[in-house]
């Protein structure tokens, strides 16, 4: 059969248009149907984004659903980041470094706080007044989280390892219950819980260092930002519109906090005085933070010598979605 000009460019023309439709569809099939993003009472703006409806608003218009998941500590937001679970997990620096270099495959990409979260805690009747009062001492604390991270940098400021103390591995919440019960001698601690046990049972914050809390990140599995960079996008414009709105009504973001916690407004105040959400880019300073903690964790033995750091601090942090400080 031999074709006119005319009619091979009009078959030519429907073979393209119906290439292009098949593309779209495609396209339009691999988008998720659900995003699944962690909040966390360690994270204040991820409060007031869930509770205000950004997120839903931006993903909503795109026939996407957002799905929220509480993580209690990095190391359930990296282990449900692991598993697939959630898609994006807020942590700290550290954590999530630590986590990379077990082989999580995340990416970090904001920073939604410059916290002092953490800090050494005890009864006033221990006798404990400093790190070198710790030695064969019980200690509550979280595993793979900025505060165990804390607590290792400060043992080793004062000759110790982990060896020369007995950890007790708790959640954060219930490490503040050890300590108030007297199972353990000291805890190290997290805000909100921190601030509660300081205000409403007189612990006592007998080491604080705000340089060695690593900062407050939000990271996404490495997969799903691959796969899918506008929805980061989309993620991150609504992350920082709240963080916008918290610094613009610091009361709005203290009432979200206070209904999530049941906290009263003074533990509420107290976590936030500690707490700067003025910068949310992730530049030198703060990698050299992270970075320093990292190092810190090699010399201490937590991880095994000859760790690659920098290398792995330089294949977790993702600059594509770095958002511009304002």
């Amino acid at each position: 059969m031999v074709l006119s000009r005319r009619s091979f460019l009009s078959v030519v023309g429907a073979g393209l248009a119906a290439s292009f439709v098949m593309a779209n569809a495609s396209v339009a099939q691999d988008k998720p149907s659900v995003v699944t993003v962690d909040y966390a009472t360690y994270n204040p703006v991820s409060l007031l984004l869930r509770e205000r409806g950004y997120l839903e608003e931006a993903l909503g218009a795109e026939g996407i659903e957002v799905r929220w998941v509480q993580t209690l500590g990095s190391n359930k937001a990296l282990e449900f980041l692991n598993a697939e679970a959630i898609d994006f997990g807020s942590t700290a620096g550290a954590a999530a470094l630590v986590g990379r270099l077990n082989g999580n495959p995340i990416k970090t990409i904001y920073l939604y706080s410059r916290p002092e979260w953490t800090a050494l805690v005890t009864r006033p009747d221990t006798g404990i007044a400093g790190v070198a009062d710790l030695a064969g001492r019980r200690i509550a604390v979280t595993r793979g989280t900025d505060p165990h991270i804390f607590l290792v940098r400060a043992l080793a400021s004062a000759g110790l390892t982990e060896r020369d103390v007995k950890l007790v591995l708790l959640q954060h919440p219930d490490g503040r219950i050890a300590l108030e019960r007297g199972d353990v001698d000291a805890w190290a601690g997290l805000d909100p819980m921190m601030a509660a046990a300081e205000l409403e049972s007189g612990a006592e914050l007998f080491y604080r260092d705000a340089a060695a809390n690593t900062y407050g990140t939000l990271n996404v599995r490495e997969e799903f930002a691959e796969a899918h960079p506008e929805i980061v996008r989309t993620v991150l414009a609504a992350y920082e519109r709240a963080r916008e709105e918290a610094l613009a009504d610091p009361a709005a973001l203290a009432a979200v906090l206070g209904d999530v916690t049941r906290l009263p407004p003074e533990i509420v105040a107290r976590q936030l005085e500690r707490t700067d959400l003025t910068n949310p880019v992730l530049g030198e300073a703060e990698r050299a933070t992270i970075r320093a903690a990292g190092i810190a964790l090699v010399e201490a033995g937590v991880l095994p010598a000859g760790s690659d750091i920098d290398g792995t601090l330089a294949a977790l942090v993702d600059a594509r979605f770095t958002v511009a400080a304002r």
